[in-house]
C-alpha cells in the first residue's frame, strides 16, 4: 500500500461526494488522486474543483496498481455494480449509505470483502456522534428504566429552498425519495437505540412536492415486547431539524428541541429538565475505513448496521407501497450495540 494511502472518488452523483473527497484530501494518511463519473461533464468539473485527473474508463482506473482504495457515491442502483468492482480489483471501500438497493445485495458485498480482505465501511455518521454516545451511556445504565417509545426525526429544506438536485427524485437511481436517503440516519439510529432488530414496519409517505418519490416519511417499527420507535424524514421542512425522544418507564430524554442539548426528566435526574454535558465523539466512520485498511481488519459492527438498514430501508418502502405492516427477519442475533466501526 501507499503511504499515504491513495484514493479515487468514484461518482459525484450524491450530494456528500464532495464532503468524502474533502475527507480524503485533509485526512494525513490519505492522498485524493483521481475522480471517476458516469456523466463525464460532472466528473471533470469535480476533479477540476478538487485538482485531480479525471479518468473516464472506471475499469483503467481500478485497474490501477498504485490505487489503494475509492470512495462510491454513484447513485444508489450502481452501488452492487460499482462496489463489487471495485472490491474484485482489491481496492478499499469507503460507500455512501445505503450500501445496496436490496438486502441480499448487501450481503453480498460484505460477503465479497470479507472473502477479498478488503475495508468496507459505510458512512453512518450518526453513530459516532457526540449525543449518540451519551444516548448510550444511559441506556447502558438502566437510568430511563424500560425503553418504551422512540422518535428520530431528520428534516431539511432542500425542496423548498431548491438546492436538493433533481436526481433526487428519480425512483430508479434513488431507489427512494426522503426515507430512503434522509431517513437513513433515523433508521439506524432507532435500531440502536432500541437495542434490538423490530419485528415488523409500518411506512406512510407524503408527496407534497409532487415528486415521483416521497418528501415525507414517518415509519413506526414495533419491537419486542410492545415497545415503538418512531422515525421520520422531510425534505420540505424549514428550516431542517434533528430531533430524538426517548421515553422510559423511569425517565425521559430530548435532543435537538430549540438547540443542539441534550435534556433528562424524571427518576435519578429529578423533576425538572436538566440539561447533561455531552463527551467527545468517537472517531467518525472515515477515520475508522483508514484504521481498518492499516490494520487488516474487517469493519464488522458498522457492516452489521449497514445491512440491517437497508432491511429496514426496504421494508419501509415495501410497507408505504402496499399499506400495510411488513414483519422482519434480521439476518443478526438481535443485541444492538455500538462503538468501533
Amino acid at each position: 500500500m501507499s503511504h499515504p494511502l491513495t484514493v479515487a472518488a468514484i461518482g459525484f452523483w450524491h450530494v456528500h461526494a464532495g464532503d468524502y473527497a474533502r475527507d480524503v484530501q485533509r485526512h494525513p494518511d490519505t492522498e485524493l488522486v483521481a475522480v471517476w463519473d458516469d456523466d463525464e461533464q460532472r466528473g471533470r468539473a469535480a476533479a477540476e474543483e478538487f485538482g485531480v485527473e479525471f479518468v473516464a474508463d472506471l475499469d483503467e482506473l481500478l485497474a490501477r496498481p498504485t490505487l489503494d482504495a475509492v470512495t462510491i457515491t454513484t447513485a444508489t442502483d450502481q452501488h452492487r455494480d460499482v462496489i463489487g468492482r471495485a472490491i474484485a480489483a482489491g481496492k478499499h471501500v469507503f460507500s455512501e449509505k445505503v450500501l445496496a438497493p436490496t438486502v441480499a445485495e448487501a450481503d453480498e458485498l460484505v460477503d465479497l470483502a470479507r472473502e477479498a480482505g478488503i475495508a468496507l465501511v459505510v458512512s453512518l455518521p450518526r453513530l459516532y456522534d457526540d449525543y449518540t454516545v451519551a444516548i448510550e451511556r444511559i441506556l447502558d445504565e438502566g437510568t430511563l428504566g424500560e425503553l418504551t417509545y422512540s422518535r428520530v426525526r431528520l428534516a431539511h429544506d432542500g425542496w423548498v429552498a431548491g438546492w436538493l438536485p433533481e436526481r433526487f427524485a428519480d425512483p430508479e437511481a434513488a431507489i427512494g425519495g426522503a426515507l430512503t436517503d434522509l431517513g437513513c440516519h433515523p433508521a439506524y439510529l432507532t435500531r440502536l437505540f432500541h437495542r434490538t432488530e423490530p419485528l415488523s414496519i409500518s411506512a406512510s409517505y407524503g408527496h407534497v412536492s409532487g415528486r415521483a418519490v416521497e418528501d415525507n416519511a414517518v415509519v413506526t417499527a414495533e419491537f419486542p415486547d410492545g415497545r415503538l420507535g418512531v422515525f421520520e424524514a422531510s425534505v420540505v421542512t424549514t428550516p431542517g431539524a434533528f430531533t430524538v425522544e426517548l421515553r422510559g418507564t423511569e425517565a425521559s430524554l430530548m435532543f435537538g428541541f430549540g438547540g443542539e442539548r441534550l435534556l433528562a426528566k424524571g427518576g435519578a435526574f429529578g423533576d425538572q429538565w436538566q440539561e447533561l454535558p455531552l463527551p467527545e465523539r468517537r472517531p467518525g466512520a472515515f477515520a475508522q475505513w483508514v484504521q481498518h485498511i492499516h490494520d487488516g481488519t474487517t469493519a464488522d459492527d458498522n457492516l452489521r448496521h449497514a445491512v440491517e438498514l437497508t432491511r429496514v430501508v426496504v421494508a419501509s418502502n415495501e410497507s408505504a407501497a402496499t399499506g400495510r405492516a411488513v414483519p422482519l427477519e434480521p439476518a443478526f442475533v438481535p443485541n444492538v450495540r455500538n462503538g468501533r466501526a
